[in-house]
Order: C-alpha cells, then sequence, then structure tokens
C-alpha cells in the first residue's frame, strides 16, 4: 500500500518557534496542504489493563510516521548528535512514530478520559489521526458514556477532539483543565499571536472549545483530586499550566505524564536537551528531571501521551540521564 511522505519543515519550524506548541510534529507533504499517512490496517486503537479497582483504556488517537525526533527533541544540539542516539539504540536515525495516547479511566461509576486527541482540528489529520472515537467504540464505549474529560493542556492535539461538528463531542461530559493553564489561553493577548502560527491556531480552538462548553468546564489546581483517586500534578514548562496526574487504586499507582517527553528514548537519556514546543524551556528542564526522577525512585508505571502505543512504561536512571522500559506484562491479572 503506497504510503504519503510526511515531512518536517526546519524552514517552518524556525519561523513558528516563538508560539510553538505541543504537537509531535509540523506535518506537511512536500508539495501541498499538510496531511498525515494514512494508518496502517493494523495498528490498534486501544489497549487494556487494571488498576487495583479500576478499569482502564489508552487509546490509539493517531498513527503516523514523521520525521525526528531531532529537531522537536534536542533542538539545541547538532543533528547528528540525535542521530546518533537513535542509531546506538536500534532505531532509525531520522524517523519515528509518536503516540498520541488518551486514557480511559472506569471505576465502575464514572468514566473519565484523560486528554481528547486531535479531532478534526489537531496536528494529525483524519483517517491518520482524530480516531478516539473509534478507539473508544472498539473498547465498547460511546461518546455519551464520558462522565469528565481531564485536560493535560490545551494543545490542539489535547483538545481538539472535545468538540464535533461545533458541538460538544461528549454530550454528558464536563471538562476539568489547570487553573493557570485556562488563564493563558484565554487571555485575548493569544489571539494576538501570528497569523498561521501554531499558538494562534491553539488559541482559536480554545476559544471555540470553551464558548461551546459553556458552564461544563472546571478549573482544578494541582493536588486536587478531579474524580476520586485522580488528582493533579504540577508538570509546567512545555504549556504555563501543564498538568501530570496520579492514579491510585487499591495501593497501585500509575502517572500519566502528559506532554513530559516527545520521544522515549531523546527525552528520557538527555533530559536537559532543549523540547522543541515546550513554550517555556528552563522550565520544562527541570519539570522533565524533577517528573523523571520521581517515577523511576518511585518505581512508577508511566502512561507517556507521544511514547510509542501503548504508551505505557516504566522509567529507570542509567549515567546521568533515564532510560524508559516498555510494558510487558507487568499489568497482567
Amino acid at each position: 500500500m503506497a504510503r504519503t511522505q510526511v515531512i518536517l519543515s526546519r524552514r517552518r519550524v524556525l519561523t513558528a518557534a516563538g508560539a510553538a506548541l505541543a504537537a509531535p510534529a509540523i506535518l506537511r507533504q512536500a508539495s501541498g496542504p499538510a496531511e498525515a499517512a494514512p494508518a496502517r490496517p493494523e495498528t490498534p486503537l486501544f489497549r487494556r489493563l487494571r488498576l487495583g479497582t479500576l478499569d482502564l483504556v489508552v487509546l490509539s488517537d493517531a498513527s503516523v510516521m514523521i520525521d525526528g525526533p531531532w529537531p522537536i527533541v534536542g533542538e539545541d544540539r547538532p543533528k547528528e548528535e540525535v542521530e546518533r542516539l537513535m542509531r546506538d539504540s536500534l532505531l532509525p536515525p531520522a524517523r519515528f512514530r509518536p503516540g498520541f495516547s488518551p486514557v480511559l479511566i472506569d471505576d465502575g461509576r464514572t468514566r473519565t478520559l484523560i486528554d481528547a486527541g486531535n479531532g478534526a482540528d489537531g496536528f494529525v489529520p483524519r483517517p491518520a489521526g482524530g480516531r478516539l472515537v473509534e478507539a473508544l467504540a472498539g473498547a465498547g464505549y460511546s461518546p455519551g458514556d464520558i462522565d469528565l474529560v481531564a485536560l493535560t493542556h490545551a494543545h490542539v492535539d489535547h483538545i481538539g477532539g472535545l468538540l464535533d461538528g461545533g458541538a460538544p463531542a461528549f454530550p454528558n461530559a464536563r471538562v476539568a483543565i489547570g487553573e493557570i493553564e485556562r488563564a493563558f489561553w484565554k487571555n485575548p493577548a493569544r489571539l494576538s499571536a501570528p497569523e498561521g502560527s501554531n499558538e494562534l491556531k491553539s488559541a482559536k480552538l480554545f476559544a471555540r472549545t470553551i464558548e461551546a462548553l459553556g458552564d461544563r468546564l472546571d478549573v482544578v489546581k494541582p493536588g486536587q483530586e478531579v474524580v476520586a483517586g485522580v488528582s493533579a500534578l504540577g508538570a509546567y514548562g512545555h504549556t504555563p499550566g501543564h498538568l501530570a496526574f496520579h492514579v491510585e487504586s487499591g495501593g497501585r499507582r500509575l502517572l500519566v505524564w502528559g506532554d513530559c517527553a516527545h520521544h522515549e528514548v531523546a527525552s528520557l537519556a538527555h533530559p536537559e536537551w532543549s523540547a522543541f514546543f515546550d513554550m517555556d524551556k528552563e522550565q520544562g528542564r527541570a519539570t522533565r528531571a524533577k517528573i523523571y526522577d520521581m517515577a523511576a525512585a518511585e518505581r512508577l508505571p508511566v502512561l507517556g501521551y507521544h511514547t510509542s502505543f501503548p504508551s505505557l512504561g516504566f522509567v529507570t536512571r542509567e549515567g546521568t540521564g533515564y532510560r524508559w522500559v516498555p510494558e510487558s506484562y507487568q499489568f497482567a491479572e
């Protein structure tokens, strides 16, 4: 089957640097408008697991090969250095398949979705992206089953799926967002970003979204539970109010860290490397160091939104950095 070639434009990356957002890449064809390669039929749509008394379903919202991880990770390093790390890790030096992995948490009473994927307005267009409703259906859920959507942050690959044709995609759900994050994107100054920039795209989508949601939008602070067993954790830098979430049940814990990593090798091996889509580079570095150290020290299972699907793993210290250990059978009953 022919595959559309997807290219990360370095020129577009540089011109968008002042307003970059947290998508895994800026996708475009060599000629023509942005378009992602179609997902392969064998790409899984969901992965079930059990945490204490909770049923969790990791959902694949997009599947696409893109250029990178440089400069998405390591923009401040020579391209050759990042590519050498990939080769040493037995990975293609200049291509990768990021995950886009919301997670559904079902406690038998309340069904909570963390992040809403790309939808029709995200960074990965359909059919390769915006597959969240399809993934939910495969796992036996419908949009009307969702009671709460908790957002790590308001970039378009995390909030794009909140709307469907301009109306709330999850008709019975409230939406929780961090207090700092909401204030940042609600500020009219965001709508003064350069035309065509990623910041403006995200700000416009956020404005449409909160208008459509009306009084369904709730704000949360770090340390606050969004629902029983799911509490917010400040993980700022990627965006000003970026949140992670602790999920706990039956003495077991899971860390949902949002966009604290854009690549499971490069981001963890060198948390000090600059991340192109971090809006505050220095804070992003500090957050990665803190979050990775916590995950390693406390031996927490992790759901990383952009690590390779099913985006589940563990973190260990390795040298001056860290190593991602993909989940294998740790959640087997």
